[in-house]
């Protein structure tokens, strides 16, 4: 599908299995592009596969500012260990996800990098993007309806917005 002059391609993984699809598309269809020494002996770096996870904040993820429980009376008590378990947990969460996309990546012998990132999906992957200088990012489509779709956003429709890069939204690709 693309020409093969496709030096950093950003595919971001959540751990759905859509996810792992637009990853699984992205290998299959996309030209990367081979290492090469050009005859003013400029060295082009071969292309690869970014993948990124976002980690959502452990206060989104439990609804409270990290390190603090209120649990009512006059004050509220830190809870710290609480915190880090939350930390620990999403850890191991995104582990599992980079070792599943990284596994893909190994099986079809490509060239890749992760990232682990802690933010807001939407923002992080367009700043990711950016930052990275990447030529194209490649992402998966959960199929929300359109009230899920109302409160929840969508992260792809964000980033096909505002992505300063072209973007591919892989929908139902086995």
């Amino acid at each position: 599908m693309a020409t093969g002059n496709l030096g950093c391609v950003l595919v971001t993984v959540d751990g759905s299995e859509e996810s792992m699809n637009a990853l699984k598309w992205a290998i299959t269809n996309l030209k990367l592009r081979p290492s090469s020494t050009s005859s003013e002996s400029q060295v082009q770096e071969e292309g690869f596969f970014l993948i990124l996870h976002v980690q959502s904040p452990p206060n989104i993820i439990t609804g409270l500012n990290p390190g603090s429980i209120p649990f009512g009376g006059p004050g509220n008590y830190e809870v710290p260990a609480f915190a880090q378990a939350v930390e620990a947990h999403q850890r191991r969460i995104s582990d599992a996800i980079i070792s599943h996309a990284i596994e893909i990546c190994t099986e079809k012998g490509v060239k890749h990098k992760t990232q682990v990132v802690v933010g807001d999906p939407k923002q992080v992957i367009c700043d990711v993007a950016e930052n990275q200088h990447v030529d194209l990012l490649v992402m998966g489509c959960r199929p929300f309806g359109p009230i899920k779709r109302m409160f929840l956003g969508s992260v792809s429709n964000y980033c096909t917005n505002n992505a300063q890069c072209p973007v591919i939204v892989v929908k139902n690709f086995p």
